[in-house]
């Protein structure tokens, strides 16, 4: 069977370049006779593929000296319980709702918190970016949450809103790598590893020292990001394989030229993309223009019969996992850093074909 174009949003395709050196490494990595997911988390050969991967990362996103990083698991989702227990000193926060995953990241915050839903998308499904200021935050609350990414409804802050001195926490799990980001804006990033970094098991947390022991008495030890930075991410057994797989995929993006390079890329794909949208009279994206993200496009027919039609006959072209979430219907091809521009390239040319065929 030969590769397929996989568009899934995540757990999503890896750079075949990565997968060639696992898979070169599977039972003897670096020599040491035995494969990573054998190797004892306190032993010097893991020691040394943590310390390169962690290394790496710092290098191609350019973390400031005074920030964390942190390979934890648990995915994004126990991130929203682990942001309001360590940062919420005041026990209040304010979020943005723009999407499913930031909806659960704010009912999750209430549960510990006083949470402030300060502005949403709701109102149409998500397909927009809500406009947020300093103005809009609460007095005294800790810290400002957004989503960067909406992965579901694909839309981007592609402009960074002015929250003034606020911490700003994010949730970068499917844009994270792809484009440069100035660290200096956020008190802490997360990022699960599914979709842009790694395979699934892995969370990455760049966290700013400052903000480190200051969880509530209630925070279980596993949940206090203290606790993972005093001990190098290694107070218990980590996803070894996992960190192994990110070190990698860093390394391959090290190579590529950099994320800067990568982002330039992710455009080049993405206007591939949504040009055919803007030009077709078949298939809509279902964003404002402003809002859209490179890494996932939402689209639509209007008919659900060709939608469901459209996935299954792109399926048997070897463009998989299509479909669309169920609140958007339609389709959604999520074209990370590991999508080829042969991938957007084959997607594009087949829905001209669909659209030609079924008009």
């Amino acid at each position: 069977m030969s590769r397929v174009y996989n568009f899934s949003a995540g757990p999503s395709m890896l750079p075949l370049e990565v997968l060639k050196k696992a898979q070169e490494e599977m039972l003897d990595m670096g020599g040491s006779g035995q494969s990573v997911m054998e190797m004892s988390h306190r032993s010097p050969e893991f020691q040394a593929v943590i310390d390169k991967a962690e290394a790496t990362f710092r290098e191609i996103m350019n973390v400031p000296d005074n920030y964390k990083v942190l390979f934890l698991q648990g995915g994004a989702s126990t991130q929203f319980a682990m942001v309001p227990l360590n940062l919420a000193v005041s026990k209040c926060a304010d979020y943005v709702t723009t999407g499913q995953w930031a909806k659960k990241a704010f009912a999750e915050a209430k549960r510990f918190i006083t949470a402030n839903e300060i502005a949403s998308s709701a109102d149409k499904t998500f397909s927009y970016l809500p406009e947020v200021d300093k103005s809009m935050l609460t007095d005294g609350a800790d810290y400002v949450h957004i989503t960067y990414n909406n992965t579901i409804y694909g839309t981007h802050f592609n402009t960074m809103p002015d929250f003034g001195d606020r911490t700003v926490v994010t949730d970068m799990s499917s844009c994270i790598l792809s484009e440069e980001v100035d660290f200096t804006k956020f008190g802490l990033v997360y990022a699960g590893a599914q979709k842009n970094m790694g395979p699934a098991g892995v969370t990455v947390v760049v966290v700013r020292e400052d903000l480190l022991g200051k969880a509530q008495d209630i925070t279980p030890t596993m949940l206090d990001y203290e606790t993972h930075a005093k001990n190098g991410s290694m107070y218990n057994t980590p996803p070894t394989y996992g960190i192994y797989i990110c070190g990698l995929v860093f390394e391959w993006i090290k190579n590529m030229g950099g994320v800067k390079v990568m982002h330039e890329k992710n455009v080049e794909k993405a206007n591939l993309l949504y040009d055919f949208l803007d030009n077709s009279k078949m298939f809509k994206g279902t964003v404002v223009p402003k809002d859209r993200s490179l890494m996932n496009v939402p689209f639509v027919t209007g008919s659900d019969e060709l939608n469901a039609k459209f996935v299954a006959e792109s399926k048997a072209q070897g463009l998989v996992n299509l479909k669309g979430h169920r609140t958007v219907g339609g389709m959604r091809a999520s074209i990370y850093n590991a999508m080829p521009i042969e991938g957007v390239q084959a997607l594009v040319d087949f829905m001209t074909k669909f659209e030609k065929e079924n008009s």
